[in-house]
């Protein structure tokens, strides 16, 4: 048995990046900024989301950057081959399956230090 699940409440780095195809498919990408506790700060870690479909449609309307999401998903990666190098090149992407829009109208205008459990 494998498991490839990954959940992250963030908040979105910035507006969503949409992509409309001839075949009618829809993808959004979008970077989400998660606080990580360390000793000495609350650093974010940012990770790659990709939407597709309605998904996508709901997250292009909705989420505008700054605003708090939550996504459920599985871990990707994206390869290709550097252009002047040749050299093989890979990301890790978050393919999301479940978007969930948190907080209120005015909570999106709140800085990346609210984002402690204690809020959520």
């Amino acid at each position: 048995m494998t498991i490839n699940l990954v959940h992250l409440i963030g908040r979105v780095g910035g507006d969503p990046d949409m992509k409309y195809f001839d075949s009618g498919k829809v993808k959004c990408r979008l970077t989400l900024a998660v606080n990580r506790r360390t000793r000495n700060s609350d650093e974010p870690d940012w990770f790659n989301l990709e939407l597709w479909g309605k998904t996508a449609e709901i997250a292009g309307t909705y989420v505008r950057k700054g605003k708090q999401i939550a996504v459920k998903g599985s871990l990707k990666f994206d390869t290709w081959n550097d252009r002047q190098t040749g050299a093989s090149r890979s990301t890790p992407v978050i393919l999301v399956e479940q978007l969930d829009l948190l907080g209120s109208k005015q909570d999106s205008d709140g800085s990346m230090n609210d984002m402690s459990p204690e809020n959520f």
